[in-house]
């Protein structure tokens, strides 16, 4: 056996082979494999221009990049998350800039869903001018390749022989050598200068690409399917027209126009159903409004069940419901929890978050502006407004939230409060959360609500119902914000000996009064001083209780800026304070005697108390709310949100998804194999040697060991 020359034979030149010659030499790499698409042969330039982009190679890698650095974004930024949200995140310039490109719903954005039925067109066209080709090669056995090309080949070998018999005994040998490799093999016909013997292996291979490019235009149209296109397309071919929908309860006014029948082909929608209640209606998002769906059952919520970790947080959202079909009457009770949806009729019905179902507070509300101390009960549930009168002014209070378990990160030390107000401030934007040691605490129940003046501007607020620990002192938290573009502030009211606010309201409302303040004041010089000192002390204390009476703290810092020199600002500024904290406390005092309440002890304590008091009466200048709301108890019920899909390019995108998978199984592990066998004569016509020559398109050092284990079963 040799491998290489034979003696006396000069090396070939490419220009000796034949095309098919060298599609196999060179493994098949050379077979026609071109980046253009279908060239027609009739029409306009125009249309012949398109049909060959859209059918190209080159133009189906284009929108497949395109569609893969989209979906690299959607996966990368939260999709359909409240605006509010992106503009914390982004900024405001950037997040109307990413909305103007819906990249916040780009799975079902315009340009997305377009480039998606480009590249299934463009794919499509390329399997069709491709795979016949493929399907032919793969048939092909390659009968034509001529000896010359022996040379060319990578993989020979060569068997000398001096008869025809050993040279057909040879030919038989390298034939079983090959069968028992798992080759098929084929006896051509008898020609001058073509192989005897041809063999082939892995011809599935070409199934492999026609599969896995198969596979892109069958999720492309699972994908379509699933998309808000569907759904789109029935709302233009029965007229229907969103509408802005702000709450369920306006559901019986919304015209037929708004309505999509059971029929919507596909879908995914939400459904809120409070607990002891049903619902048969969802809402379906679309840009311009929403939509009203009408499913074909009725789900009605039995309980929802939410377990908590030992920290507070949840481990487990379940809702038990009954459904009941419209057609049949036919009747399920099921549990829905997170990742375990309810499939009913091809409808998937998914937990997907939970909401307030109209919870009822009892509520009080407290005047918080002028000497007013009356107290107003108050009876709502979340969703309702009642208007109220006060002052001059009529004002209409909405709640429009309520949570019953709060679990905060609670710092220590001197960065307990910011710590807590950055954790509270992480509810609306998560990068605002940066502590680093955390102390999770539930700090009980908390409501929001808002207060709309008659011009209709709303400021909100968000209260807890129980008085949280913050720097060694417990203070309920009253958060304020003027648009939902902002954080909550919080204003911190201490908690009296009772753990309640009427002492702070108290306080409020005496300072309200200027003949009181004045009458503190007074009892405060009376208390400090010599009778000859008491009238310009009692005058300088009640200008300072004025001055925060008026604007607070700053205002007082104001006057001294205004009136005292830099040079002896701090020793007036502590002369000040302490006249100012000696008279708010007897502020306090008389006002508790108007109560028909003794005097408190001037104990660390009760000063304590007086001083938060003070900075908390400043701050609620700022807060500027003309009443205080706080919660006495509550019956909480609950509502779960479900997303209600119908999903019909499911079952198409998991045939993609198999498709895909053999496909690539066929290309990486069935590499296409192709022997040929010559008898090589003399000048005289004798068969002097039997050739072997074999190519793969991926050369491997599998193929590498296979033809040496093939060369040596054949030389034995």
């Amino acid at each position: 056996m040799s491998v290489g020359l034979t003696p006396g034979q000069s090396p070939v030149k490419p220009s000796d082979f034949l095309e098919e010659d060298l599609v196999a030499s060179t493994g098949g790499r050379a077979a026609d494999i071109r980046t253009t698409g279908i060239e027609l042969r009739q029409g306009a330039g125009w249309v012949k221009e398109v049909v060959e982009l859209m059918s190209s190679m080159r133009f189906a890698i284009s929108a497949l990049s395109v569609l893969c650095i989209a979906s690299a974004i959607g996966t990368i930024v939260p999709q359909n998350a409240p605006p509010i949200n992106y503009v914390n995140q982004f900024g405001a310039f950037w997040a109307e800039a990413f909305s103007a490109f819906d990249i916040f719903r780009v799975y079902n954005a315009g340009w997305f869903m377009a480039f998606m039925a480009l590249m299934l067109v463009s794919t499509s066209l390329c399997l069709i001018r491709n795979t016949p080709k493929m399907l032919r090669d793969a048939r092909s056995w390659r009968m034509a390749v001529r000896e010359q090309a022996y040379q060319a080949f990578r993989h020979r070998a060569e068997f000398a022989v001096s008869s025809p018999a050993e040279a057909q005994a040879r030919l038989e040998q390298v034939a079983s050598a090959l069968r028992d490799k798992g080759f098929s093999v084929k006896v051509p016909p008898a020609e001058p200068d073509r192989p005897a013997l041809v063999a082939k292996k892995g011809s599935t291979n070409r199934l492999g690409y026609i599969a896995a490019h198969l596979s892109i235009v069958v999720i492309s149209l699972g994908g379509l399917i699933d998309s808000e296109l569907p759904m789109r397309a029935s709302a233009w071919w029965w007229e229907k027209t969103p509408v802005q929908l702000t709450s369920l309860d306006e559901s019986d006014l919304v015209p037929e126009t708004a309505r999509l029948p059971q029929a919507t082909p596909s879908y995914r929608a939400n459904l809120l159903v409070p607990e002891g209640l049903s619902a048969d209606i969802a809402v379906l998002s679309h840009p311009d409004g929403s939509f009203l769906l009408d499913l074909p059952f009725e789900l009605a919520l039995k309980a929802f069940r939410v377990e908590y970790y030992n920290t507070g947080m949840p481990r487990l959202f379940a809702s038990d419901v009954v459904l009941t079909d419209k057609g049949t009457g036919q009747v399920r009770e099921e549990t829905i929890e997170v990742n375990k949806p309810l499939i009913h009729r091809g409808i998937a019905i998914y937990q997907s978050s939970f909401d307030d179902g109209g919870s009822k507070l009892h509520l009080s509300a407290h005047p918080f502006q002028g000497p007013l101390t009356k107290v107003l009960p108050l009876d709502l549930a979340v969703g309702q407004s009642i208007p109220l009168r006060s002052g001059e002014q009529t004002i209409t209070l909405e709640v429009s939230g309520f949570k019953p378990i709060n679990v905060e990160s609670l710092g220590e030390g001197a960065d307990a409060t910011e710590g807590f107000q950055r954790h509270v401030a992480s509810v609306v934007s998560p990068a605002a959360n940066t502590v680093k040691e955390k102390q999770l605490q539930n700090v009980g129940p908390s409501f929001n609500y808002k207060i709309r003046d008659a011009a209709g501007q709303a400021k909100e607020f968000h209260n807890y119902m129980l008085p949280v620990e913050l720097e060694g002192a417990r203070v309920y938290l009253s958060g304020v914000r003027s648009s939902p573009d902002e954080s909550f502030r919080y204003l911190r009211i201490p908690a009296d000996q009772n753990d309640g606010i009427e002492e702070f309201l108290r306080i409020r409302a005496a300072l309200a009064q200027p003949e009181l303040r004045a009458q503190a004041a007074e009892a405060f010089a009376r208390a400090s001083a010599p009778a000859a000192m008491v009238p310009a002390l009692a005058q300088s204390a009640q200008k300072a209780l004025d001055a925060i009476a008026e604007g607070g703290l700053q205002n007082l810092a104001d006057i001294l800026e205004q009136t005292v020199p830099l040079a002896e600002r701090d020793k007036a500024a502590d002369v000040i304070v302490r006249l100012l904290t000696g008279a708010f406390w007897e502020a306090w005092q008389l006002a508790r005697q108007a109560d028909r309440l003794p005097r408190l002890e001037r104990t660390d304590e009760n000063l304590e108390f007086t001083q938060r008091a003070l900075n908390a009466f400043s701050d609620s200048l700022v807060y500027d709310a003309p009443i205080f709301v706080s919660l006495n108890d509550y019956k909480h019920i609950q509502a779960s949100v479900f997303q209600v899909t119908r999903s019909p390019g499911k079952t198409t995108v998991y045939l993609g998804c198999l498709l895909l998978v053999l496909g690539i199984f066929a290309m990486l592990y069935i590499p296409e194999r192709r022997v040929w066998v010559w008898i090589s004569h003399d000048d005289q016509g004798s068969p002097r040697a039997v050739r072997v020559s074999a190519s793969t398109p991926r050369p491997s050092l599998d193929f590498d060991r296979e033809f040496e284990d093939l060369k040596i079963a054949a030389g034995r």
